[in-house]
């Protein structure tokens, strides 16, 4: 499995949904969206829309429009996202459970490429279906003020200066599914 450009824009942009939400701004222009990740605003409209379509997040329209969380961040699974934007987790058609495809295998039961497919499969699925959007949420806003910058969307205090946002991209480490990043961070949160 390989999240798309389209799944990294939608995933990118509800985090921040909820982040605005959490600092008191549920309502967001896509070009605000947009510029908050650098994205392209033609494509992240495209995204939104078929968010918007999947009941994931609700638009208003006029000046003072934008897009909202549709429901509660802690009922948005990131696996949920993953499957609609991106399709099936399962690397081959035959572990797949929302759109199986037999293989041209001679005994699939009997199969071991099918046996170790599947255990990825499960393994990724475990993953981002145990996990909310309030979580990965609560992980960014608790990284972010435990690093002392300011959340995106919130009103700077007064006589403090906004840092310039880092270009640096970083990469994660892998641990063990288990015990990944976001689960090591949430602590007590943690499911």
């Amino acid at each position: 499995m390989k999240l798309s450009k389209r799944g990294e824009y939608a995933l990118r942009s509800l985090i921040n949904l909820g982040i605005a939400t959490k600092v008191g701004r549920p309502l967001l222009r896509v070009t605000e969206l947009a510029k908050a990740e650098d994205l392209p605003i033609k494509f992240l409209e495209q995204v939104m829309q078929q968010l918007r379509e999947a009941g994931i997040v609700e638009s208003e329209r006029g000046k003072h429009g934008g897009y909202r969380l549709a429901k509660p961040s802690d009922q948005i699974h990131i696996g949920e996202i993953v499957r609609l934007i991106d399709g099936p987790l399962a690397p081959i058609g035959c572990v797949s459970q929302t759109a199986y495809e037999p293989c041209n295998c001679p005994d699939e039961a009997h199969c071991g490429l099918r046996m170790l497919m599947l255990d990825v499969r499960n393994a990724i699925a475990a993953i981002l279906d145990r996990y909310t959007l309030a979580d990965v949420v609560e992980v960014t806003t608790r990284k972010m003020a435990t690093s002392g910058r300011p959340l995106p969307f919130s009103a700077p205090k007064a006589g403090t200066s906004v840092p310039n946002k880092p270009r640096a991209k970083n990469r994660a480490s892998v641990t063990s599914p288990t015990e990944g990043v976001i689960h090591q961070l949430l602590g007590d949160y943690a499911i």
